[in-house]
């Protein structure tokens, strides 16, 4: 399964080229990366994805410009891998007809309190698995 995120576009973005400068793609991941962990809570009492986490890497490869337009690109979100102390998600920012870019970032969980990283539970591995893509949507995606 895949999440969906629906980015805008805001005029800042563009570059002196008039396209989507590089860097803020970076911001368009966090974006729909923020947007994912917040909807994996599972609400209930659950302390599973609270607290923090910490970018460890990020892999981006731009694949055509972005220019600006007022409709918003479609950035699709699944985890590759989960791993005792990260997990690492993929991405693709397109719209119906251009895939603009793809990237991973390797997210770690982190414990703010006590400065460190901290492991993932079972819980919230159950429910990253469940966005774990088949291997014909991994293709497309940068290894890490």
């Amino acid at each position: 399964m895949r999440h969906l995120y629906s980015c805008p576009l805001r005029w800042s973005d563009m570059d002196a080229f008039g396209h989507v400068n590089n860097a803020v793609f970076v911001r368009y991941l966090e974006e729909a990366r923020i947007d994912f962990m917040r909807r994996l809570a599972p609400g209930g009492g659950s302390p599973s994805f609270t607290g923090g986490s910490v970018v460890a890497r990020h892999e981006i490869d731009y694949v055509r410009p972005l220019v600006h337009r007022h409709s918003p690109v479609t950035i699709e979100l699944w985890v590759t891998k989960v791993s005792a102390a990260s997990m690492t998600v993929a991405y693709e920012v397109k719209d119906e007809a251009m895939l603009y870019l793809r990237a991973s970032t390797v997210v770690v969980p982190y414990n703010f309190a006590e400065e460190r990283p901290r492991r993932i539970t079972a819980e919230e591995k159950a429910i990253l698995k469940e966005f774990m893509d088949d291997a014909s949507h991994q293709e497309g995606a940068v290894a890490v």
